[in-house]
């Protein structure tokens, strides 16, 4: 039996809405929220007395608006009520953090993991959460972004990292820590934060493209991400960049996946050397002048540049975030990347509005403690009806 979610508001519908709104863009004024959602004043009042009332919305302080009269009063959530806790499971360690109700990020903890069979990661994710609740109030749910093909309840259909196919992780992790889990794929956990709490926030569509071990790519359009059940396969990784460029494992010709990875960058300069370094090391060399790194590097970010022109051509996003641990080759290779993007963008276009991310692996946790929330907050996971 699946452990259910409790429910956030005192409603549904419109009620919801209302507070879904201060949650996501708060603290506002009465005014501005009746604006926001079409809502008559009186309207407004009638909802948002049941949320007062139970506490789930408080009045924060005033903003005067310029009219004669006394000051607007804001409403506004109150973030500490809850806690999550959000999950990256990568192939040797799991990390966490604690966050409340808007992400905000509270506690951190990793545990590096024993063995890989489901059990074992079980055990060591279990583990974590006793840390991280540690001293805190009641967790509310669980979220754990993983690199793979995931389906409903907490589903892994295929994990390659782990080297796991049809893993009932959602329903073993509540067995186990007596939490409501929710399992996604770890790209579309990150793209979820972005889009509630981050640089996407109230925008109509935006893009994300993530670097390291894969390449990563969402989509938001009209309030939703777009996905279908192909995500996770990492199909943007297979995108072309460079007709002459190394080949990929599925044996694509220059393709991202050959041309962006950690592993494609580290694996290049270490040819050109004549010696093994790591991406990072890679980096290093190239930012101190080092001629053969200087060339790969710069190669790379060529293809990025490229990469980023055909997510705005195609989408016409309002802007995209560029995260993942890999993304300081954007700014190791800045020239290139510009150089690339100028090279398949119409001169005649704007400048694609950059949001970079340090590309500290806390990012997809939250992204992780984000679907947890808006589990909690919508009562299903954002994407289903």
């Amino acid at each position: 039996m699946r452990i259910t979610t409790p429910r956030w508001t005192p409603g549904n519908g419109a009620t919801r809405a209302v507070a879904l709104e201060v949650l996501l863009h708060g603290p506002l004024s009465r005014s501005e929220v009746a604006r926001r959602l079409g809502l008559s004043p009186g309207s407004l009042t009638r909802l948002s007395a049941p949320l007062l009332e139970s506490g789930l919305l408080v009045e924060v302080g005033e903003q005067a608006d310029g009219k004669v009269g006394r000051p607007s009063q804001l409403l506004d959530v109150v973030p500490a009520s809850k806690r999550f806790i959000g999950m990256k499971l990568m192939a040797d360690e799991v990390l966490g953090v604690t966050t409340d109700l808007r992400a905000n990020v509270i506690a951190t903890g990793s545990r590096r993991l024993k063995g890989r069979d489901p059990a074992s990661v079980v055990a060591v994710i279990a583990e974590l959460v006793t840390s991280l609740r540690h001293g805190m109030p009641d967790v509310t749910a669980l979220g754990i972004g993983v690199g793979g093909l995931i389906e409903e309840h907490g589903f892994v259909r295929r994990a390659p990292f782990l080297e796991w196919n049809d893993v009932s992780l959602g329903t073993m992790v509540e067995a186990e820590t007596g939490i409501p889990a929710i399992v996604e794929n770890d790209l579309i956990a990150f793209t979820e934060y972005e889009h509630w709490f981050g640089a996407g926030r109230g925008l109509d569509r935006f893009a994300v493209l993530t670097l390291g071990a894969g390449i990563g790519y969402g989509l938001v359009i009209h309030d939703e991400i777009v996905r279908n059940d192909e995500f996770g396969i990492g199909l943007v990784g297979h995108w072309p960049l460079d007709p002459f460029g190394p080949v990929c494992s599925e044996g694509h010709r220059g393709c991202a996946k050959a041309v962006l990875t950690d592993t494609a960058i580290a694996a290049a300069v270490s040819q050109a050397l004549g010696k093994q370094v790591s991406y990072q090391a890679a980096l290093n060399l190239a930012a101190s002048g080092e001629a053969a790194a200087r060339r790969v590097v710069d190669d790379a970010g060529k293809g990025l540049g490229k990469l980023l022109a055909a997510v705005a051509n195609l989408t016409m996003p309002e802007t995209v975030v560029l995260g993942g641990e890999g993304v300081r080759l954007a700014e190791i290779a800045a020239d290139a990347v510009a150089a690339g993007l100028r090279a398949d963008r119409d001169p005649r276009t704007k400048p694609i509005p950059l949001t970079i991310r340090s590309g500290d692996n806390v990012e997809w946790c939250r992204g992780a403690a984000v679907v947890a929330i808006q589990t909690f907050v919508l009562g299903h996971r954002s994407d289903e009806n």
